[in-house]
Formats: structure tokens, sequence, C-alpha cells
């Protein structure tokens, strides 16, 4: 989508974009996706990874499910977390899309009205 000056339309895959990268920004759910990169873990295991309390936890968790980011598997009377690597994979694809549309039109300019 070309970006103008007085261009306001914000396409859907733009919103999922915005709401990775907005869970991802917060210093506890950076730390809890580092571990999750490992393994999957349990809201216990968080806990002590992050030294945040459980309910804490559980709300980094549920935003980072409602993104997309993770999902969880019931394991008895354990729920067990895991990353879903297509999401990141589709954020860092467009940060690199991104990053190289920037390097093609250093110098280019928009004219505004």
């Amino acid at each position: 989508m070309t970006s103008l000056c007085n261009d306001v339309s914000v396409p859907p895959t733009d919103i999922a974009f915005s709401a990775v990268l907005g869970v991802l920004a917060e210093p506890t759910r950076a730390r809890i996706i580092r571990a999750l990169a490992e393994q999957d873990l349990c809201t216990c295991h968080l806990v002590a990874i992050t030294g945040q309390r459980q309910t804490n936890i559980s709300n980094h968790l549920r935003a980072l499910r409602d993104a997309g980011v993770v999902e969880s598997e019931a394991a008895g009377r354990f729920t067990y977390y895991r990353l879903v690597p297509e999401v990141l994979e589709a954020a860092a694809d467009t940060l690199a899309g991104l990053a190289a549309s920037a390097r093609s039109v250093s110098g280019r300019r928009a004219a505004c009205p």
C-alpha cells in the first residue's frame, strides 16, 4: 500500500502486525517469549523465570494469546504455553520488507499538496 499524506486507511495486516509488535514491546513479555523459544513452559515456570506474580504472568500470557503469539495446552492441572513461530516469522518478514523498502527509496520524497 502506498502511503500518501492524506491516506488514513489501515489494512488488516497492519493491525495484526501492530498487535504483535505491541505485545512484544513489553519487557516481561519479551522475557516470556525468550523463555518459550527454548521450551514449552507452564505459568509456574514463567513466574520463577521472571520473578513476577502469577496473576501478572497470567495477564501477560492472555495478551500474548490474544495477539496469536502463544498457544496453550492443558496437561493435567497445569497449562503449558508455546510460541506460534508462524506469527513471529510473519512479523519478522514484515520488518525485513520494510527495511528493504527503506533502503530502496532512500532520498526519494513524496510531494505533499
